[in-house]
């Protein structure tokens, strides 16, 4: 599919209510789209760019003979919490 074909757009300003430099860039570039607080839409764009990235990290775990692993999102309330589970996560 040709870009012009696709859903694509790209902002010249800045968005309004994005805190971070990286978030603000990949607003600006058209790869997510905010839809509220915390919660954003990965755009085609980004989608492609996503697969692209997990492709190549899958190819050099495959390589390595590492394992791949699914873990669902979790939002930790507290730093506590984090600490513990990363723990676990990384014995």
């Amino acid at each position: 599919m040709k870009l012009s074909e696709s859903f694509f757009y790209t902002l010249r300003e800045n968005a309004k209510d994005e805190e971070s430099t990286s978030g603000n860039l990949l607003v600006r570039s058209g790869m997510i789209k905010k839809t509220s607080n915390g919660v954003y839409m990965i755009m085609p764009m980004g989608h492609r760019v996503l697969k692209k990235v997990e492709n190549i990290v899958r190819e050099e775990m495959d390589r390595t003979g590492a394992q791949e692993l699914l873990m669902p999102a979790l939002i930790m309330k507290s730093q506590a919490a984090v600490k513990r589970l990363a723990a676990i996560c990384l014995r």
